[in-house]
């Protein structure tokens, strides 16, 4: 199920499978910002990481004495969230701990997803409810994808990414198999800006951690039109595509990590982006500007 609001600005639209920020035009040019989810490219607009982002040891977690299959990006972004509310600004969605989830995450919890509209910003917050009766570790992160070329006019090189700020930025190594292992490498030295071109993403994503910028945007070259992504309260910053020439780009501030290759896959022993005691509670709010 979809749900709508508008301003002078934006309409945005958001869609329950996975509470995805799923469309964002732009009134005064009609773009669309979102990427529509080709599944023959990326089946997805922007998922929510939750109960942890990337890739776990071997697959599985094994907590409270079980062990569980554990999908890349955890479940709730395969899952139906439900409508809570909606307001002239404001759409809440949220899933709860059941009998579906309990089978593949053993804790009882509430995600609820608030998407706020403010002037040229959509503000999605993720409101993290501990209802279990042990502590519950977790960890959460955001992958939206934003579409290029904006128009026809354009490609997606007369693009890049611009950080607030010069950066030389320090990427953790996840490869061959999307786990840690200790590596690190630079992405660059003194920049403000990566240009898109089919060789950035050749690798897959770039993790990027101890960053100065408040923000990273998406930047069309020629006009100054852009995305722009407020990371200054997340500890890691991803960016993504598919291989190639890019058709879209995820920037994804995260809170937590995959595994290490030589971790545990004791869910209590994995590193966390918090952990909850039974009744307490945690917000992050990802904003976006879409700004010309």
């Amino acid at each position: 199920m979809d749900y709508s609001i508008k301003n002078e600005y934006l309409k945005v639209t958001v869609t329950t499978y996975g509470a995805q920020l799923k469309s964002v035009i732009r009134k005064c040019d009609g773009v669309e910002h979102m990427w529509q989810a080709d599944p023959a490219v990326w089946g997805f607009h922007a998922p929510i990481l939750f109960p942890h982002a990337g890739k776990v040891v071997d697959g599985v977690i094994e907590a409270k004495g079980q062990t569980f299959q554990a999908p890349q990006h955890g479940f709730v972004r395969l899952m139906e969230h439900d409508f809570v509310d909606q307001t002239g600004d404001t759409i809440v969605l949220e899933i709860c701990s059941s009998p579906e989830t309990l089978e593949k995450f053993p804790y009882e919890f509430r995600l609820v997803s608030t998407f706020t509209l403010e002037g040229d910003t959509v503000h999605h917050t993720l409101t993290v409810e501990n209802l279990d009766t042990e502590q519950m570790p977790f960890g959460i992160g955001y992958h939206p994808g934003f579409a290029v070329p904006f128009d026809d006019k354009h490609v997606a090189t007369d693009y890049e990414l611009r950080f607030s700020e010069m950066e030389s930025p320090i990427c953790i190594n996840n490869q061959p198999h999307g786990l840690m292992h200790g590596n690190i490498y630079y992405l660059g030295s003194n920049i403000q800006a990566i240009p898109l071109d089919e060789r950035l993403f050749a690798n897959d994503s770039h993790c990027m951690v101890n960053l100065r910028s408040q923000t990273l945007g998406l930047y069309e070259r020629d006009t100054g039109r852009g995305v722009v992504c407020d990371i200054s309260e997340f500890p890691y910053t991803l960016i993504w595509s598919k291989p190639g020439m890019p058709k879209f780009v995820c920037i994804e501030p995260w809170y937590s990590l995959p595994s290490p290759e030589n971790g545990s896959r004791k869910w209590d022993e994995k590193p966390a982006a918090a952990i909850l005691n039974p009744g307490e509670a945690w917000s992050c709010t990802m904003s976006t500007s879409f700004v010309r």
